[in-house]
């Protein structure tokens, strides 16, 4: 899609950084060319010229005279080496890319009130590209859209969009196939014969109607009984309205459907009368109802109240809008990227989308607009009238869990009906600025897909977990039982290479010093807290990542016990990035969330290192952060492991295992690879 509100304007179109983020047309001169079309030189123009140069050379002769004072900033700047050297459009500020457009912003924008950008060297930016994530070769990606194959496929947009058909797993995505900021979106399309090495393909759909000639935007795909794949997507038109669309594979008989139509009578769904032209997108999976039709639903607003539609089709071409709306919460805002699957009370598989019956409840999840966060609920739906209920309204969509408390959005599940499980991929944004990006060439990533069930022990939240197939990296084990930290200890770790690794750890606590925890009369929260360096009695503890040997440079991952004011034990799960860069022009928050902790179960965690990458994984699953860290010395060979316990009374014991990751072959493909 193209940058609907560009900021600034390039004087040299060859330039292949600067060109490539300039407006999407050419500002018209204000002035009349005389008869003839040929401009005529002007004597007001010498006239400006010549006092340029006079201005130029004052402003030389006053340098001169204020060297001596200005040596200090020669020292940090002109004989710095060529590899800190920065590109003017640096000093910029980012365009905003998306909200104009009807979509959440896509260009992060620091509220430091920073300016200078930090001096970022080619061997930095190189270390920061992940080694087993999934990422384009090249320029940027936000999010998948919804395509897996079970009996429906995946959805689309900033989610993804897997769908096993074929004997491969197909992957849509948003793309811009020409530079490393969100716009000129097309759909990138790559294959995986287990969800973690991958091919790419070439585009699949690219935005050539006026129905979509502003961007192909989210989708989702569903695998009919007779073998069709129907694959609906949201486009915007020519004026910026946002509808809905269809299109299928051209050749079925191709198991890498390479090649895909739009129908001819699209657009098939226009916003319903009272609701924003830019506020109708993102459709979900279909499932079917007891009345032999299709459903979808749709993400919207009124007002403030996010909303989600439920539409019936015979045919994926001629809908009927649901009366009423299948849920909305007051005060959350645009719905984006609207989930909807069900989960099992009694066993640990996943379902269809279409299941059903006594022992099902219903996963009902929003990307939220305002705060770019993926919220999801648990309830109960009625096929009959179309609607959901919530089963606790005091953690509702949007005001309640989330799927994951770090830098984690648009995400999308499908069902895997290959291995009978369902399956969560997430949008993983930068977090520096939009003009580093364009130096190291690529923004964004994929989460690691993560298996989604009920957690059955507590009825009240999901379990999220690494799908299986990443442990086939894994290779050189390392275990560290029972280690003792101290209070106010730091224990390293001797695991050799620290920037990809499979990290699983225990920690026990002595139940004296939790029955010694005395109260508090604040509330204690991982955003608004200090910190790993905030120390309580059960408190912070965990791992050090990505540190450097002076530990100038870490990002802690950490459990804090606490006492709330209504005298109950609460465990929160935290990961503290303030410290994780010594850059100046990058994002570091602290962030977290409480996670339940059942009597007579250790705290755990999982974290899954992957260079500027962490996903971290508390109690099974239960809560779980995804943190983006730019460090410029705890990088290749430098960077290493610590357990630390800054408790201010207990001790920990720890136990801990380590793998050491190897990269994943994502490469083009070839018939080679057939």
């Amino acid at each position: 899609m193209a940058d609907p509100n560009p900021a600034r304007i390039f004087a040299d179109p060859e330039d292949p950084i600067t060109a490539t983020v300039s407006g999407p047309y050419a500002p018209l001169l204000d002035v009349d060319l005389p008869a003839g079309g040929k401009p005529r030189r002007s004597f007001k123009g010498f006239l400006v010229i010549l006092s340029v140069l006079l201005f130029v050379g004052l402003l030389m002769t006053l340098i001169g005279e204020t060297g001596q004072r200005g040596s200090e900033l020669s020292d940090l700047t002109l004989n710095a080496p060529a590899e800190f050297t920065n590109i003017s459009a640096q000093l910029l500020e980012p365009a905003s890319r998306g909200p104009s457009a009807g979509v959440s912003e896509k260009s992060f924008r620091l509220h430091s009130g920073e300016t200078a950008p930090f001096p970022w060297s080619n061997t930095m930016l190189s270390w920061q590209r992940t080694a087993y994530h999934f990422q384009p070769e090249k320029n940027w990606m936000n999010g998948t859209r919804d395509c897996l194959v079970g009996t429906l496929i995946g959805r689309l947009y900033r989610s993804q969009c897997p769908m096993f058909y074929g004997g491969w797993y197909h992957f849509f995505y948003q793309y811009n196939p020409d530079a490393a900021v969100w716009g000129n979106i097309v759909w990138g399309h790559a294959v995986s014969k287990d969800l973690i090495e991958w091919l790419h393909l070439p585009v699949a759909m690219v935005a050539d109607h006026w129905y979509d000639t502003n961007g192909v935007w989210t989708g989702s795909a569903t695998l009919l009984p007779d073998g069709q794949i129907i694959m609906l997507y949201t486009g915007a038109t020519d004026d910026w309205v946002q509808v809905q669309n269809l299109a299928y594979p051209a050749d079925l008989s191709d198991p890498l459907l390479v090649d895909w139509v739009k129908y001819p009578g699209n657009p098939v769904l226009f916003p319903p009368p009272g609701i924003g032209l830019k506020d109708f997108r993102d459709p979900t999976t279909a499932w079917y109802g007891p009345d032999g039709k299709w459903r979808i639903a749709i993400g919207s607003k009124v007002n403030k109240t996010g909303i989600s539609f439920v539409y019936d089709t015979d045919d994926f071409k001629k809908y009927e809008l649901i009366k009423g709306v299948m849920h909305s919460v007051s005060g959350t805002g645009m719905w984006e990227c609207v989930d909807f699957y069900p989960v099992s009370l009694t066993e640990n598989n996943g379902l269809d989308t279409s299941f059903n019956g006594p022992d099902v409840k219903h996963v009902l999840k929003a990307s939220m607009d305002d705060d770019r966060n993926d919220y999801y609920a648990i309830g109960t739906y009625s096929m009959e009238s179309g609607n959901w209920t919530p089963d606790d309204p005091n953690i509702d969509v949007g005001i309640g869990l989330r799927y994951d408390y770090g830098k984690f959005y648009a995400s999308k599940t499908f069902y895997d009906q290959n291995k009978q499980r369902r399956v969560l991929w997430g949008w993983i944004g930068e977090s520096d600025g939009e003009s580093t990006d364009i130096m190291k060439g690529w923004a964004s990533l994929q989460s690691i897909p993560r298996t989604v069930v009920l957690d059955q022990k507590t009825g009240t939240n999901l379990l999220q977990w690494p799908v299986e197939e990443i442990k086939s990296l894994r290779k050189g084990c390392k275990k560290f039982d029972k280690v003792e930290v101290g209070p106010g200890s730091v224990v390293p770790l001797e695991v050799g290479k620290a920037t990809q690794l499979d990290i699983t750890a225990e920690f026990e606590i002595d139940k004296e010093a939790l029955e010694r925890l005395s109260g508090s009369d604040e509330e204690y929260s991982c955003s608004t807290s200090g910190g790993s360096a905030q120390r309580g009695e059960l408190g912070p503890f965990g791992l050090l990542l990505l540190s450097d040997e002076g530990r100038c440079e870490q990002t802690p991952v950490y459990f804090y016990i606490a006492k709330g004011t209504d005298g109950q034990l609460k465990t929160f799960f935290c990961s503290d990035e303030s410290r994780s860069s010594l850059a100046n022009d990058v994002y570091k928050g602290i962030c977290g969330s409480t996670v339940p902790v059942l009597e007579g179960e250790k705290l755990s965690m999982r974290i899954l290192v992957d260079h500027s990458i962490i996903e971290s994984f508390a109690q099974g699953g239960r809560t779980c952060i995804t943190s983006r860290v730019y460090p410029t010395k705890a990088i290749y060979g430098a960077a290493q492991l610590y357990v630390f316990n800054n408790a201010t009374s207990s001790s920990i014991t720890a136990s801990i295992k380590t793998w050491e990751m190897k990269s994943a072959y994502i490469r083009p493909y070839s018939s080679h690879n057939s």
